[in-house]
């Protein structure tokens, strides 16, 4: 058997007038912050301040050994190296890497002895990414970075919502690993479902140190379902295995996320165990309708055959330091995504290959993962030694994600397509030079039909599906939107039915202690300097101030900004969603921009860089329901929009009531209504002069409010009990009380609530729960813009 000698833990990082204790795995960043040697970079403007960090080189040393018996070969091995390293025992160069998104191997068994020592040296990713930039020839980049020239995670250089922290360290688990004769260097298990059976695509890479006859047994939940042989010499074996009477994996909503352990045990001739693989796995089965029809080119996700309708949210790496995450704090983010009605996670194509936490948890929650190879927003050369490195680390990353059945498609880019023509990037300096439609149109779909036919390839997102067509056509496959909020209301997202809708959003700040704890300007303004420091996208706060004005008058105090961004916020998603959703299958799915976000930041993500809730998250998961109404415009009047993604049919009586600017109720309807399961069905509803419509089926309801309208006082009130945990705030209105928003941050920074944005009706009432790991004061709640609603807000109250 192998035998692994861990390498995590302490090491000695030194770089010019550094020398101090380091943690791997970790990064330069976060060993200089553990002993104060930088400042906070989300605080302030200190990013700038530890910009040196990214320009410096850095060495990594540690003492190694090996002790007891010498196996065939010793390896090194390094699970993660960011990015551009030279590996070292006892001073003789062992390997190199120029790649943060691969795993390296290197045999050190003639260098290693019992007092050995490894040192790990890093080149400065700016000092690589530029010589090849030099080399090569610059070309266009949506960003003024040079991330297209090293395979690096291309945030770390900075984005429209992201800082510039450009890392080094050894980010993954390092150890030594001892073995003998054989190893399994590789197995790719490509789970299938048909019918009622399984079906498993096993590919199985050996490397030796021993010609001699081994074998490999099979196993599906410790069930032998067949033994391989492998001759002298033979360093590979694939086969296709029958694997009866196993439980499908399905998405939420679809059925259970069904789980099968695959073992795969290598022996040699006597029968002794050399290595073993182990890995749970699900069969599914994954087609994308691509197909034309009337209106252009669908895209529709079907998974065991059944039509999925989309529910989705991006996903970009949750800390900026990736090596700080968990997998507590991965199953964190993505239960919350579940528990938000989100049925699929995009892995966005300038971030990372999340670790195998991710996918295990999205593997169990039921959560489908479309994952980008790595390219975003920028033309990237196809000329050596990238071309090489792009080859190698697909192979690496389509191997090692493949069990898992979330992962449901492989995507070629972010934007890059789509960007080269709509920028004209063709006519901009280096436009005449490879700009790596290679890689997406021949080099990455090869790869993966040789290595993962079981899921589809899509050259990028959007795409229409090819090069004659506008790759962001709303007629075909998948689209981005971003006219609106770059330059349109949203209102104008009503003026599309797109197919697919792969990203769209609409930016607010993060929660009000998130930005408190991120910026001391005192005041602090919309436009003060920290504020707008942690406001990466271009003219951010214009297009959020521009985003206001066809709604809201000018927000009269900093307090009145927040609360109103967020709500803009959520009324912008919402009428996407809504109104894309009233469109299945026509439009098969959604993925908002964004669910996370990597530090505190105005941006469009759902829960901020402190792991807070914005609003937009409660609205996602009353978006995303299985069963929701809308009110949408229709021909000149309107509809209600019975939204059932639910295996069951909806029936009963809609009640629509007219209600006056106050929300008395001026006429009411009663409407016998059935819809088919995974379904949409409209119903027309007579168009009035009243202010609002409510429509209501069973316990969901819809709100539609007939134009700008005065705001009049909710007569809402507000009283607090304190409760095992926290307060239950209970709400009581006497009017309309529109949009009431409860901020837990503002009475404890770790205080949590259980909704966002509430309207009630004359004379209703709800609870709110609010929970902390502190007791709460009932008083709070009475403090300044604790709770508000939308007639506070637009008062200054």
């Amino acid at each position: 058997m192998k035998q692994i000698n861990d390498l995590s833990g302490t090491w000695r990082l030194s770089g010019t007038d550094v020398d101090l204790a380091a943690t791997v795995p970790g990064c330069v960043h976060t060993d200089l912050l553990a002993v104060g040697r930088i400042p906070d970079p989300f605080l302030d403007d200190n990013e700038l301040k530890v910009a040196w960090v990214g320009r410096q080189d850095w060495t990594y040393q540690r003492d190694i050994g090996w002790d007891g018996p010498v196996p065939d070969r010793i390896d090194l091995v390094f699970e993660g190296l960011d990015t551009v390293a030279r590996i070292e025992i006892d001073g003789a160069v062992v390997g190199e890497t120029r790649n943060m998104h691969r795993a390296y191997r290197f045999d050190v068994t003639s260098r290693i002895t019992a007092e050995s020592s490894v040192a790990v040296h890093f080149t400065s990713a700016y000092t690589e990414a530029e010589q090849w930039r030099d080399r090569l020839g610059d070309r266009p980049n949506a960003y003024p970075e040079p991330f297209p020239f090293i395979r690096k995670m291309a945030a770390s250089f900075g984005w429209d919502w992201g800082p510039t922290l450009v890392t080094a360290g050894i980010w993954r688990p390092v150890r030594l690993e001892g073995w003998s004769t054989a190893r399994i260097a590789a197995v790719r298990p490509l789970a299938t479902y048909a019918g009622s059976s399984g079906k498993l695509d096993l590919a199985v890479d050996i490397e030796r140190t021993r010609d001699r006859a081994l074998q490999a047994k099979v196993l599906v939940n410790d069930r032998e379902i067949a033994v391989l042989d492998l001759a002298a010499g033979e360093t590979g074996i694939r086969r296709e295995i029958d694997v009866p009477g196993v439980t499908p994996w399905n998405p939420i909503g679809y059925g259970e996320p069904a789980l099968h352990m695959v073992t795969v045990i290598l022996t040699d001739g006597d029968d002794a165990e050399l290595d073993r693989y182990q890995q749970l796995t699900g069969f599914r089965t994954v087609h994308i309708d691509r197909s034309a029809d009337d209106a252009g080119t669908r895209f529709v996700i079907h998974v065991n055959g059944q039509p999925v309708l989309v529910k989705g949210v991006n996903w970009i790496p949750d800390d900026i330091f990736p090596s700080r995450m968990t997998r507590q704090r991965y199953e964190l983010r993505l239960r919350q995504a579940a528990d938000a009605g989100v049925n699929l996670i995009r892995v966005w194509g300038g971030g990372i290959y999340e670790d195998r936490a991710f996918y295990e948890l999205c593997d169990e929650l039921g959560l489908m993962v479309w994952q980008d190879f790595l390219f975003a927003c920028a033309c990237y050369p196809e000329e050596e030694p990238i071309r090489s490195e792009v080859h190698a680390e697909a192979r690496d990353n389509i191997t090692r994600l493949s069990p898992h059945p979330s992962l449901i498609t492989w995507n070629g880019n972010n934007e890059n397509l789509w960007l080269h023509e709509a920028m004209g990037w063709n006519d901009h300096p280096g436009g005449d030079l490879s700009w790596g439609s290679g890689y997406y149109l021949t080099d990455l779909p090869t790869i993966v039909a040789e290595l993962d036919p079981t899921r589809p390839y899509q050259a990028g997102s959007p795409w229409s599906g090819s090069p004659d067509l506008d790759p962001n056509s709303p007629d075909h496959q998948t689209m981005h939107s971003w006219e609106v909020w770059n330059r349109e209301d949203y209102l104008h997202y009503r003026d599309t039915t797109p197919r697919f809708v792969a990203e769209f959003g609409w930016q607010a700040p993060p929660a009000w202690r998130t930005l408190r704890d991120a910026v001391t300007d005192e005041p602090m303004r919309p436009g003060s300097p920290g504020v707008l420091h942690h406001q990466k996208a271009e003219d951010g706060n214009g297009k959020l101030a521009r985003g206001l004005a066809p709604h809201f008058p000018e927000p009269a105090s900093t307090e009145a900004w927040h609360y109103l961004t967020q709500l803009n916020q959520v009324r912008a998603v919402r009428t996407g969603i809504d109104h894309w959703r009233s469109h299945w299958p026509h439009t098969a799915g959604t993925i908002v921009w964004q669910l996370n976000d990597l530090w505190p930041v105005t941006s469009w993500a759902a829960i901020d860089g402190a792991g807070r809730l914005k609003p937009l998250y409660f609205a996602l998961r009353a978006l995303y329901a299985d069963r929701r109404l809308t009110i949408e415009p229709r021909d000149g009047g309107l509809a209600v929009a019975i939204l059932n993604d639910h295996a069951a049919p909806w029936t009963g009586d809609l009640m629509v009531e007219h209600r006056d600017t106050g929300g008395a109720v001026l006429a009411t309807t009663v409407i016998p209504v059935s819809a088919a399961a995974r379904s949409v069905t409209l119903t027309a509803i007579d168009h009035s002069d009243a202010a609002l419509v409510v429509a209501t089926l069973g316990d969901v309801r819809a709100l539609h409010h007939t134009g700008d309208t005065a705001v009049p006082d909710g007569g809402l009130t507000v009283t607090a009990e304190i409760v095992p945990g926290g307060l239950d705030v209970h709400l009581h209105a006497t009017g309309l009380a529109r949009d009431i928003l409860l901020q837990p941050d503002r009475i404890h920074p770790d205080a949590v609530v259980d909704q966002g944005f509430v309207t009630l009706l004359p004379g209703e009432s709800t609870t709110l729960h609010v929970r902390a790991p502190a007791e709460l004061d009932p008083h709070s709640i009475k403090e300044p813009w604790v709770v508000t609603d939308l007639a506070a807000a637009l008062s200054g109250r």
